[in-house]
């Protein structure tokens, strides 16, 4: 049985990191895509309908929502830890209104399934992030505007659950997400693609914060957009943690990028005197996988397949503007 056959889908921030992989899927079940985007740079789209729509505003999430089955929201607001420390409230406040509008605007149009993107960022400081643990801790000072944001976004999940007796909503938590398609800013990306960047437009000497012993849980863009077909279409409705299970240290980490620019001739200074983070962060993925879900690709992979998306892209790109939003 095809699951998503002839619904009719939305998929808000569907030209991003994860949202294009997972329109693409939804495309090859049949489904009925609607994407929202504020892109400017798109192309005509033949295979889905494409609205361009701020979601601040709740009557542009009215229309979108308007004889939807599902909504996958995904918008946000891209920014690395740095600038959402340095521009909290150009982060937060898009955050919450573009999730309390849309999950409010579907509500009303009596959507059948939503599912929420949440983050990484609501957890506190652990070796490993096990999703009931969210409620009895607060997040870390590093990832606190984008922590609390995701978190109000999960509590209005779980107000709606219960004055509505509704649990239509589903909830997922992506680790660190790589691939095509991400913001390859130096100055405003997370850690994978901003090194990729580096490393590609360095001479001879790179540069990188810590001592590279930090250890983190990486997955594909395309195994969180599968994850999330699943979860939506097995109805789960508590929060799942998507991410590999598995750690790599920072250090193997730049290797790895480096390796696939052999033609490349780079120094690696780790400056040992600036902050590297906490030293491990990793994801429980037992629910994920109680429920059948599994990363297919591994890291070596895709680092390999997104490096060469940015070597074949790369003299398109244009600069960012500090937190791009990808609505």
């Amino acid at each position: 049985m095809n699951f998503y056959k002839k619904k009719r889908i939305l998929v808000t921030g569907g030209t991003g990191l994860i949202g294009t992989p997972l329109v693409k899927m939804l495309l090859e079940k049949e489904a009925e895509v609607t994407v929202v985007s504020l892109d400017q740079n798109l192309k005509k789209i033949k295979d889905y309908k494409f609205l361009k729509l701020d979601l601040r505003e709740f009557s542009n999430c009215m229309k979108a929502c308007k004889n939807q089955d599902y909504v996958f929201h995904l918008a946000g607001v891209k920014g690395s830890p740095l600038m959402t420390k340095l521009k909290p409230a150009s982060f937060l406040v898009p955050t919450v209104s573009f999730t309390f509008n849309m999950m409010e605007a579907a509500r009303r149009s009596n959507v059948e399934r939503f599912l929420l993107t949440s983050s990484i960022g609501v957890y506190s400081p652990s070796r490993i992030f096990k999703e009931e643990s969210v409620w009895k801790t607060f997040p870390s000072e590093n990832d606190k505007f984008a922590g609390w944001a995701k978190r109000l976004c999960e509590l209005q999940a779980e107000a709606y659950k219960v004055q509505y007796k509704s649990s239509n909503i589903s909830i997922v938590r992506p680790a660190n997400v790589y691939g095509p398609n991400d913001n390859f800013d130096i100055d405003n990306a997370m850690v994978i693609p901003s090194l990729i960047n580096k490393i590609s437009t360095s001479k001879k000497v790179l540069k990188v914060w810590g001592d590279g012993s930090a250890i983190r849980d990486f997955i594909y863009a395309d195994d969180v957009a599968s994850g999330m077909l699943k979860i939506l279409e097995k109805k789960i409705s508590y929060p799942v943690n998507l991410g590999s299970g598995n750690g790599v240290s920072i250090l193997n980490l730049v290797n790895n990028i480096k390796n696939n620019f052999k033609e490349k001739k780079i120094k690696i200074i780790w400056q040992k005197d600036k902050p590297s983070g906490d030293k491990v962060r990793l994801m429980d993925t037992t629910k994920a996988l109680k429920i059948g879900f599994k990363p297919l690709i591994p890291l070596d992979e895709g680092l390999r397949r997104t490096i060469d998306w940015y070597k074949r892209n790369s003299n398109n790109f244009k600069k960012y503007n500090s937190f791009k939003e990808k609505i």
